[in-house]
C-alpha cells in the first residue's frame, strides 16, 4: 500500500573501508520526504550528498539504519527484490542525461517500460504523455544530437517518471546548463513533483533556485542539517 511518506531514512550510516581504518560518509543522516514535496540538499563537495542519494536510491547498502522506500524497510529485501524496487518506486535523474544515440526522445522513454515488461502500446501512448507534460512534444522524434542540453534533460526528466515511481532522486540537473535554461529545469522539476505526486530529492549547487523547492537540508562532513523550509 503506498504511504505520504515515499521516502524515509532513519539513522543511516554509511562506512567504507580505508586503508586499516574507516571513512564514514554518511553519519546518522536522518531525512523524510512527503508526496508531493520537492527537498533540496546542499552542501560542498564531498559531503556526502552523493552517498546520501545513492543510499536512498538503494544502489548502496548503509552500514547501519534503515531505508524505507513507499513504506518498504529495504534492510531485509534481497538484491532481486530490490532491484525490483527501484524499477517500480524510484525515478532516478542523473546529472547527465546518458541517452541512448541510436534512439529518438519517444524510444528512450519507450525502451524502459520495455525492460519492465509493459505493453509497447501503452507504453507509447504514456512516453507521448510524458514528453508534453515536459514540453517536449515538438521532439519526440528527434535524435539526441538534434536536441539542446536542456531538451535532453527534459528527456531525462520524462524517462524517470515512465515507471510512475513514488519516488526521484535527482543529481545535479543544472550542472550543465545556463541560467536561463535551469532555471526552467527547475521549474519543471517543480510542477512534476507537485502533479504527480511524488517525493522529489535534489542535489543541487544552485542555492538560487532553493525558493522553488518546499525545503533545503545542508551536509557537511557526511551529516545532515534538519530540512528547513525553503526561505525560511
Amino acid at each position: 500500500m503506498s504511504t505520504s511518506t515515499p521516502l524515509s531514512l532513519v539513522d543511516v550510516t554509511l562506512e567504507y573501508p580505508d586503508g586499516s581504518g574507516t571513512t564514514t560518509a554518511l553519519d546518522r543522516v536522518n531525512l523524510t520526504a512527503r508526496a508531493g514535496q520537492l527537498v533540496a540538499l546542499v552542501g560542498p563537495s564531498g559531503s556526502g550528498k552523493s552517498s546520501l542519494l545513492a543510499t536512498a536510491a538503494t544502489l548502496v547498502r548503509p552500514t547501519r539504519g534503515q531505508v524505507l522506500v513507499d513504506g518498504a524497510d529495504t534492510a531485509g529485501l534481497k538484491d532481486r527484490e530490490l532491484t525490483a524496487l527501484r524499477r517500480d518506486k524510484v525515478g532516478i535523474i542523473f546529472q547527465q542525461p546518458n541517452l541512448l544515440p541510436s534512439l529518438t526522445a519517444v524510444e528512450q522513454l519507450i525502451i524502459s517500460d520495455h525492460l519492465r515488461g509493459k505493453n509497447a502500446k501503452a507504453a507509447r501512448a504514456r512516453a507521448a504523455g510524458l514528453l508534453d507534460v515536459v514540453g517536449l512534444s515538438a521532439g519526440a522524434d528527434k535524435l539526441p544530437h538534434q536536441l539542446s542540453g536542456g531538451q535532453r534533460q527534459r528527456v531525462n526528466i520524462a524517462r524517470a517518471l515512465m515507471g510512475s515511481p513514488r519516488v526521484l532522486l535527482v543529481d545535479e540537473p543544472t550542472a550543465a546548463l545556463d541560467h536561463e535554461r535551469s532555471a526552467a529545469i527547475v521549474g519543471l522539476l517543480r510542477e512534476v513533483t507537485t502533479e504527480f505526486n511524488v517525493a522529489t530529492v535534489m542535489v543541487t549547487h544552485d542555492t538560487e533556485f532553493v525558493p522553488l523547492t518546499d525545503a533545503v537540508a545542508t551536509m557537511r562532513d557526511g551529516r545532515l542539517t534538519a530540512p528547513v523550509l525553503a526561505g525560511g
